[in-house]
């Protein structure tokens, strides 16, 4: 005996719904608040479009680190922990991360070089060329704390 379609249908859903209970990723960052807003029309920002993979802007205290140009917060920017690495990854997606080593978890900012963020504490290197900033030496066992990243109406929102 089969149960109808409908039945099945509806318990592949549930099925689908609880399988990941319980996955969500706890970093060892500290929760910082995260709300940056980027206007990709604005422009100093009309070349970070998403054609441009390997483009990034650092946003931390002094602002807006993009084409060794510095753009001012306003009062309703905030930069994370660390400070935020905003990156358009390999397939052309926005990706944003902060920059604490979740190994070292010190405020002192990890760099950029290349398709990696390096950590100037511990040496470990995370690759976020695809947007997923996983450690490359082992050194840590964690990938960096990624922000959520919205875009729309030429608008990147990035928000924990």
């Amino acid at each position: 005996m089969s149960l109808p379609r409908h039945i099945c249908w509806t318990l592949l859903v549930i099925l689908g719904l609880t399988a990941c209970e319980g996955t969500t990723f706890n970093s060892s960052v500290p929760t910082s608040p995260v709300q940056l807003v980027i206007n990709t029309e604005a422009g100093e920002y009309v070349h970070f479009v998403t054609d441009n993979i390997g483009e990034y802007i650092i946003v931390d205290a002094t602002g807006y680190h993009y084409h060794n140009k510095t753009i001012p917060l306003t009062n309703t920017d905030y930069y994370g922990y660390a400070g935020v690495l905003i990156y358009i990854t390999h397939d052309r997606q926005y990706a944003a991360f902060d920059l604490c080593c979740p190994h070292c978890l010190k405020r002192t900012p990890c760099y950029l070089d290349g398709f990696f963020v390096v950590c100037p504490a511990c040496g470990e290197q995370y690759d976020v060329s695809h947007g997923y900033a996983t450690p490359v030496n082992a050194v840590s066992k964690e990938a960096l704390r990624k922000y959520n990243t919205i875009y729309s109406n030429h608008r990147l929102t990035i928000r924990n």
